[in-house]
């Protein structure tokens, strides 16, 4: 499968997608993105997670989301704000699709490690929520396959062509009285010259107003693909967050990295606050 997407970076560079060279379009009123912001635990360097009686986990949870079995206790990762941090606006990648599912679990029943996927949006000058916004997200399954019907099918899901009769891994949520929408999803999986990530998407009053990308921390990102039984068997990423072409050149990578932790059953709470 890996060797069928070999062309997606120079596809990216011949198209002039691979800089982050727009004006900064977003901020994220966020805690910082070491893991340690909600109180499930403190994540470590090495993506583990320390509990508060100083042991170590690295049971990460599999099944997909039907194993979010705690997702009720789940914590608030928005309870404490932050630093506001300048994000970029991106690219939004030769896998988009024309249309997207309105729902919270996007994940089709596929395997892989769960993640309940918080976003937050504020506005740029306030950090006053916005209510009533669509964000629409999309990221590969853990095999690094998109869905959907693409405009580019060879890079986006290779020899698995019934992947462009499914969704999975795609949809939108329209932001609460709080400025949130939750997703319930799985842990993306690699493919040839990105490193991992998930693309988003908002819509003020129907007009695209941010186009951009997250990204999870390289340590966390390396335990997995080592220990879960899931994705080890596809080997580390090739690329890292220095060497992708879409923030490889971006010094402080911080404001795309996604705030994580460990929940009780295993699962990730993954969270970012984004502006509009």
């Amino acid at each position: 499968m890996k060797a069928s997407l070999l062309t997606r970076r120079s596809v990216l560079r011949g198209l002039g997608l691979g800089l982050v060279g727009a004006p900064i379009l977003l901020n994220a009123c966020a805690t910082s993105s070491d893991g340690a912001t909600v109180d499930a635990g403190t994540t470590t360097t090495d993506g583990t997670t320390a509990s508060s009686d100083g042991t170590v986990s690295t049971d990460w949870a599999t099944g997909g989301t039907a194993a979010m079995t705690a997702l009720a206790s789940y914590p608030d990762p928005f309870a404490v704000a932050g630093t506001c941090l300048a994000l970029q606006q991106t690219t939004a990648g030769p896998c988009t699709t024309a249309t997207t599912i309105d729902r919270v679990d996007v994940s089709e029943g596929y395997d892989g490690l769960p993640i309940r996927l918080a976003l937050k949006l504020i506005g740029k000058t306030s950090c006053d929520p916005i209510v009533g916004a669509t964000i629409q997200i999309w990221h590969t399954k853990f095999n690094g396959v998109y869905s959907g019907v693409t405009p580019n099918p060879q890079m986006c899901y290779g020899t698995e062509s019934s992947a462009a009769t499914k969704m999975f891994m795609r949809g939108s949520q329209v932001t609460d009285a709080d400025g949130v929408v939750y997703f319930n999803t799985c842990f993306p999986g690699w493919y040839r010259g990105r490193a991992i990530h998930i693309h988003f998407q908002v819509f003020v009053n129907g007009t695209s107003t941010e186009v951009s990308q997250l990204f999870f921390p390289e340590a966390l990102t390396a335990a997995i693909f080592t220990s879960h039984p899931v994705y080890s068997s596809f080997g580390q990423p090739d690329t890292s967050l220095t060497s992708d072409n879409i923030i490889g050149s971006v010094t402080d990578k911080t404001p795309y990295l996604l705030d994580y932790a460990r929940m009780t059953d295993g699962a990730m709470l993954a969270s970012k606050v984004l502006t509009a």
